[in-house]
């Protein structure tokens, strides 16, 4: 059974850092790019951050500069270390895995090319 968990998620002041952990089970986790979306309130759910399975990583225009993702396949685990948090930034977070295939510099951004998904972890940034 696959199975993605987030953690991190809590309550942090405007300007504030979290790290955000997704551990994975059940797959083949070196054959997977990943990604984390997020979620408001009333608004659609829209991409974060996304690596490949070769480490290639890839950042809404919202994010580059205040987030990083990175993946350590010995743990199956991706990280998504954010700095300098926003009160816009209050989401759900989501934890997605896809299968990669023979596109290892590969990381979507859609959500339909994600094969599997975790619970979401609350993130909220408070002025």
């Amino acid at each position: 059974q696959v199975q993605l968990v987030e953690s991190g998620g809590e309550l942090v002041q405007d300007g504030g850092s979290l790290r955000l952990s997704c551990t994975t089970s059940g797959l083949a986790f070196r054959r997977y790019y990943m990604g984390w979306f997020r979620q408001a309130p009333g608004k659609a759910r829209e991409f974060v951050a996304g690596i490949s399975t070769g480490g290639f990583a890839f950042y809404a225009d919202s994010m580059k500069g205040r987030f990083n993702i990175s993946r350590d396949n010995g743990k199956n685990r991706v990280n998504l270390q954010m700095i300098s948090l926003k009160p816009e930034d209050t989401a759900v977070y989501y934890c997605a895995a896809g299968d990669a295939g023979f596109r290892p510099r590969y990381a979507p951004r859609t959500i339909g090319a994600y094969d599997y998904w975790g619970q979401g972890t609350q993130v909220a940034v408070s002025s």
